[in-house]
């Protein structure tokens, strides 16, 4: 039996758990945000990063394309923010179709009045 999903795990602000959509020709191929950094989720790429010494995590940044500097704080923070902004690349926004209201045709004649 498949286990619930907590809620943790539901990234989505209305609950739902939809698919990632394709939204480049890396995508449809096949490439994944996992080439990169080797993983998606961001607590996990933070743990990597702060096991990490100061010449690997100089060495990580040059490979991502960051240029490194010697305040290791503000290189966490562009490590992450930079891995955040390349995950969410391969994650499109969810369409959600908005349901229109039938007005009554009362309402349609003072709305059309304006015109």
């Amino acid at each position: 039996m498949p286990r619930k999903k907590k809620l943790k795990e539901l990234k989505q602000t209305d609950g739902k758990a939809e698919p990632v959509k394709p939204t480049t020709l890396d995508q449809i191929w096949g490439n994944t945000s996992l080439t990169r950094y080797g993983t998606s989720d961001v607590e996990e790429y933070k743990e990597y990063i702060k096991g990490l010494n100061r010449t690997d995590i100089h060495n990580h940044a040059l490979e991502v394309g960051i240029i490194p500097i010697d305040n290791m704080e503000i290189l966490f923070s562009r490590l992450e923010r930079e891995f955040i902004r390349h995950v969410s690349s391969f994650q499109a926004p969810s369409k959600t179709e908005v349901k229109q209201k039938k007005i009554s045709k009362e309402v349609a004649k003072i709305l059309s009045e304006g015109r």
